[in-house]
């Protein structure tokens, strides 16, 4: 983070914005440049997100009174990537390449992926002589002629390649040749995604990875345009950073190129911005929003890593993920009670409409916003509650209760209590007290931590390879891990100066010859 406080020539301070796109609502903080939020805003998620956007930099500027000119930086968390796999819309056609032949052409490419999210990035599945044995060795040697032909197919029928190799993780060679024998035949603006810098070992789910990663360029480059235009439209020139799924922030050239890694940056967001808020740098974080409760493990300070392949949209995958449990509990969920007197809570929620639906704002449905003010948690002016029924709103207020602690509870490695900080407007929900909970944390600006998460400065690069010690020293393994991590992080816009090791660990595979060893490291640095 940065060190000191940045100024302009005049001597004044400077400022940054970060801006989060939720279901429900999008939030965006100011923040000076000591990272204390100045001011921060919350409006309702539009369908065209972008709306969104302007209507919150629009209200931070204008209650705030900021000059737009001391805005130094901006950065954005959102959810149109996911939305795009999910919803199956605006992916580009995507032609596959995957250097595999003959040891893994008995299972297809595209053999899990649904007949309209086949449909949506098109029919150009191709698989290569070529491949990688665990230790890099070659299993057979790449057919370029091949390679060329299937591009020749592809042309004008694509809107970018994907090209996945065998263990290429491990040696990327037999990649990057044939994205110059692609850009030779389709020319040098055809974006490549290489299946070695988006996922790990694991074949089908690194292809995976790469071709949603391909399908959502188009979409990357509507986001980040809009973006930069919306900013520019207050008089904001400020450098533009995309918020990453593990916690830190990518420079917009670099997310134009992985915009896969913006795939659940939400939750992460909160999690840093609660960090930040909270001063803790190892505990749960229970965020709770309209719709849903997210709950992740801050380790170290950044959020802990899923261990297990993800699905997204259907598609199994295995590029890197936070390690995230959401429940349908949040302060729209709907609350039912049943003609034998039973009482259930969600999974449905009223979403952005709690403020036209709910009953203490005069609508004709119960949520679990009415039931926190019914029971004294929260205070919120002009509220009616003389009509809830006490005794309905104390049997949901202990699902709710219930459900949250289940959730801690399958979060935590031990059973020893844990400290959980609370943010997200939803938090209002839970109680003073939690079993398992060693304390509760509320901070100040909890509402709109994932909004300050986003806005804070570090910039990460991660690696994670196999290495063959019959071939180099343990720690000859070791330090190219971590020279190419920190290589990544300066990729992404690190000052690399500035940039540590924030965490590696390595494993040996028993049931690979040759004393192969997995390495993994992530380092992380300021803003350059």
């Amino acid at each position: 983070m940065p060190s000191g406080r940045e100024k302009l020539g005049g001597g004044e301070d400077l400022y940054r914005i970060g801006i989060d796109v939720g279901g429900t609502n999008t939030d965006a903080a100011l923040l000076d440049s000591s990272l204390r939020p100045v001011h921060t805003v919350k409006v309702h998620t539009t369908r065209d997100v972008n709306e969104g956007i302007v209507e919150s930099i629009r209200r931070l500027l204008a209650e705030s009174g900021v000059n737009p000119a001391r805005i130094r930086y901006a950065m954005l968390g959102t959810t149109h990537c996911t939305n795009a796999i999910v919803e199956r819309k605006h992916l580009g056609k995507v032609g596959l390449i995957r250097i595999g032949a003959p040891a893994t052409t008995s299972v297809p490419p595209l053999a899990d992926w649904d007949d309209a999210l086949k449909a949506a990035v098109g029919p150009h599945a191709y698989v290569v002589s070529g491949g990688y044995e665990y230790d890099g060795r070659a299993i057979v040697g790449l057919d370029e002629a091949q390679i060329a032909e299937v591009a020749g197919r592809m042309r004008g029928e694509v809107d970018a390649v994907a090209v996945c190799g065998v263990f290429s993780p491990v040696n990327g060679e037999q990649e990057k040749r044939a994205m110059q024998i692609v850009k030779a035949v389709l020319g040098d603006n055809t974006p490549v995604t290489l299946s070695h810098e988006i996922g790990s070992i694991g074949l089908l789910e690194r292809e995976n990875a790469s071709l949603l990663n391909a399908a959502l360029l188009n979409v990357i480059a509507g986001v980040v345009r809009g973006f930069e235009q919306a900013l520019e439209s207050f008089g904001i020139h400020a450098g533009v950073y995309i918020c990453q799924n593990d916690g830190t922030l990518m420079r917009s050239d670099y997310a134009l190129r992985y915009p896969i890694l913006t795939i659940a940056c939400g939750p992460t967001n909160s999690i840093r911005g609660a960090a930040h808020l909270s001063g803790l740098s190892d505990a749960l974080v229970v965020d709770i929003g309209g719709t849903t409760t997210d709950i992740g493990v801050l380790a170290h300070g950044f959020p802990r890593q899923s261990s297990a392949a993800v699905e997204i949209g259907g598609v199994r995958t295995n590029f890197r993920m936070p390690d995230i449990l959401s429940i349908g509990i949040g302060g729209g969920t709907i609350v039912r009670q049943d003609a034998a007197g039973g009482v259930t809570v969600g999974p449905d929620s009223v979403g952005y409409e709690l403020l036209q639906r709910g009953r203490i704002f005069g609508g004709d449905t119960l949520t679990a916003t009415d039931v926190a003010v019914k029971l004294g948690r929260h205070a919120w002016n002009g509220a009616d509650t003389a009509g809830l029924d006490e005794t309905v709103c104390r049997q949901a207020d202990g699902i709710i209760t219930s459900d949250i602690e289940d959730a801690i509870d399958r979060m935590k490695t031990s059973s020893d209590p844990v400290d959980v900080v609370l943010v997200g407007g939803g938090s209002i929900l839970v109680a003073d007290r939690l079993e398992g909970v060693a304390r509760i944390v509320r901070p100040d600006h909890y509402d709109a931590a994932n909004a300050i998460g986003a806005a804070l400065g570090e910039v990460s690069g991660e690696t994670e390879r196999i290495y063959a010690l019959d071939e180099m020293t343990y720690d000859e393994a070791m330090l190219d891990a971590k020279n190419h991590a920190v290589q990544q992080a300066v990729l992404a816009g690190a000052e690399r100066d500035t940039v540590q090791v924030v965490f590696s660990e390595d494993i040996p595979l028993a049931y690979l010859p040759g004393n192969a060893l997995l390495v993994k490291v992530k380092a992380a640095g300021r803003l350059a």
